[in-house]
C-alpha cells in the first residue's frame, strides 16, 4: 500500500500468527501519514507486513463468524482507540492522533497493554465500571498472565470452552469404559437414536447381543419405514480392535445380507482394522471411544447444560440502516 513503506521489516517465515499486541505498532505506522484508515486497509497490510500465510489468514474463530486475523486486528484497533493513540472519525474509520504520532517518534519499542496503561483514558477503560464486563475481565486476566497477553478475549473464551469440552469427553470415556458390555450396547443405540436413526423411537432400536446373533449387538432402522437397516457391533474394552474383529463383523453382515454396519468400540482401532473396514464388501463405519464421547456431547446423550454464555457483537446492518 502506498505511503506505508516505513512499516517495520516483515518477518520472513512466521511460526504462527502474531498476537494482537504485536499488531498495535504496525497499525500506528499504517496510519502515520494522517489519512483515514479502515479495517479493510488494516487486515491485508498486517498480513503482508508479518508475511502471514494465506492458510493462517483464513483461520476462523471458534464462533465461525470472523477470521482470527480480523479479530486480533480489531482488538488492536480497540485498544489503540481506548489509549487515544488513534481516534474514530466516522463509522468504521479511524486516524492517528497527536499522541499516536508522539508514540511513534519517541517510543521506538513495542506498543502493548503495558505501554497503554500509562494513559488515564486507557486506565478508565479498564476500570470504568464497578462490575467489570466479561471482556474487561478477560483483558485484565490476559494482562496478568504473560503467556496469554496476545490472545483476544474471544480466543480465551474459545480455549476455555475447548478445555471444558475435553475434560467432559474424558469423563464420559471413563464412565462407559467402566460399564458392562450390556450397558455399552444400550448406550451405543441411544447415541444412534439421538443422531436421528430410527427417527428417535426407542422401540425401533433393538439390542440383539446374545448367543446366536453372530457378533451383531444391535440393529436400528435408517429410516422410519425400515426399508434399510443398520447393524451395530458394540465392543467395550480399552484395547485396540484389530482386523480380525472387523472381518468377523463383515462376515456376519454378509450372512444377514446387510449392506451397512457400524462398529463402535470404547477403545481404538489399529491401522489394520481401518484398512479392513475400507476394503470391506459392505459399507462400514468405525467409531472409537474418543469419537463416541464427542458424539455424546454433540447430541446431548448423558450430558446436560451446566451454564450458558451468549457473546454478542454489534449488528452493523442495524446501524447502517439509521439516518446519519
Amino acid at each position: 500500500m502506498s505511503g506505508h513503506d516505513d512499516m517495520m521489516p516483515a518477518m520472513e517465515v512466521p511460526l504462527s500468527m502474531p498476537g494482537f499486541q504485536e499488531f498495535m505498532r504496525p497499525i500506528l505506522k499504517l496510519a502515520a501519514d494522517g489519512r483515514e484508515c479502515t479495517m479493510q486497509d488494516v487486515v491485508p497490510a498486517l498480513a503482508a507486513h508479518f508475511a502471514i500465510p494465506e492458510a493462517e489468514q483464513n483461520l476462523l474463530m471458534e464462533s465461525g463468524t470472523q477470521t482470527k486475523l480480523y479479530n486480533r486486528a480489531a482488538w488492536a484497533v480497540t485498544h489503540l482507540t481506548k489509549g487515544m493513540l488513534i481516534e474514530k472519525v466516522s463509522r468504521g474509520r479511524f486516524r492517528i492522533t497527536p499522541r499516536g504520532l508522539e508514540t511513534l517518534s519517541k517510543h521506538p519499542g513495542r506498543v502493548d497493554l503495558k505501554y497503554l496503561s500509562q494513559f488515564p483514558e486507557f486506565q478508565a477503560f479498564r476500570t470504568k465500571t464497578n462490575k467489570p464486563t466479561a471482556v474487561v475481565a478477560a483483558v485484565n486476566k490476559a494482562d496478568a498472565e504473560t503467556a496469554d497477553t496476545d490472545k483476544t478475549p474471544e480466543e480465551q473464551l474459545g480455549e476455555a470452552y475447548e478445555e471444558l469440552r475435553e475434560a467432559l469427553a474424558d469423563d464420559l470415556l471413563r464412565r462407559f469404559r467402566s460399564g458392562t458390555p450390556k450397558f455399552f450396547e444400550h448406550l451405543v443405540l441411544q447415541v444412534l437414536l439421538a443422531m436421528g436413526y430410527g427417527k428417535g423411537h426407542i422401540e425401533r432400536a433393538k439390542v440383539t447381543g446374545r448367543s446366536g446373533d453372530e457378533g451383531i449387538d444391535g440393529v436400528i432402522p435408517q429410516d422410519r419405514l425400515e426399508l434399510d437397516m443398520v447393524y451395530v457391533q458394540a465392543k467395550r474394552h480399552e484395547n485396540a480392535v484389530g482386523p480380525g474383529d472387523i472381518d468377523k463383523f463383515v462376515g456376519s453382515l454378509m450372512r444377514k445380507k446387510a449392506n451397512k454396519g457400524v462398529f463402535i468400540t470404547s477403545g481404538t482401532f489399529t491401522d489394520g482394522a481401518e484398512r479392513a473396514a475400507k476394503d470391506a464388501a459392505v459399507k462400514l463405519r468405525l467409531i472409537d471411544g474418543d469419537e463416541l464421547a464427542e458424539l455424546m456431547i454433540d447430541y446431548n446423550v448423558g450430558v446436560s447444560a451446566a451454564a450458558t454464555y451468549v457473546v454478542k457483537k454489534v449488528d452493523t446492518d442495524f446501524f447502517e440502516g439509521l439516518p446519519v
